[in-house]
């Protein structure tokens, strides 16, 4: 790849990267091409050489938010597939996760954006879906079974809603509380008959 080719997809990577986190931060609708452009030093005439669309950007943008935690635990030369239910759990239901909004999951951040979004960035949610399901299914017991399916979904809709509504919570320790509470719950869900 030519100088000028490294250049323009390092360019593109960091428009992307800059848009997932802040479509995170202020919704699907909340930033337009010209405030992105701008944050990103560039011109808007220049989003045009990236991006055919604004939707095709959102979702690129929603793409990277969606994979955005499992490629920090390869960069940080830990296997995602290794951390255990309970460490997953208690990130995920952190304060810290809760708080930085513009770095954590884009389906807590963004449900209803998305579920109001454009054919082609549902698809790109969904398969995002797919593949959380698909790894929390693996962090149960007996990951094989239906069993383990239909927890790790109940799981990962538990700990979505719950972030997303302590996230709502102008009182402290209702959010603590939810955070926790659900917390205990999921952690308890693999064991339940």
């Amino acid at each position: 790849m030519g100088r000028s080719q490294l250049e323009k997809q390092k360019t593109h990577e960091r428009i992307v990267t800059l848009a997932a986190k802040r479509l995170r931060e202020e919704g699907l609708e909340g930033i337009g091409v010209a405030d992105l452009m701008k944050e990103a030093g560039l011109t808007v005439g220049g989003f045009y050489k990236h991006f055919a669309s604004r939707d095709e950007l959102v979702a690129e943008a929603v793409e990277s938010a969606i994979g955005s935690w499992r490629r920090q635990q390869e960069e940080k030369g830990i296997d995602p597939g290794s951390i255990s239910l309970n460490e997953y759990v208690d990130t995920y239901l952190s304060g810290r996760h809760r708080d930085h909004c513009g770095e954590g999951c884009a389906y807590a951040a963004l449900t209803a954006d998305l579920a109001r979004s454009s054919d082609t960035v549902r698809a790109v949610a969904t398969e995002g879906l797919r593949r959380n399901f698909d790894a929390m299914t693996a962090r149960m017991p007996k990951p094989e079974t239906a069993e383990a399916r239909r927890k790790a979904i109940i799981a990962s809709c538990l700990m979505t809603g719950a972030l997303g509504l302590a996230r709502v919570s102008n009182d402290e320790a209702l959010s603590d509380e939810i955070l926790e509470t659900v917390r205990s719950f999921v952690k308890e869900l693999p064991q339940a008959e």
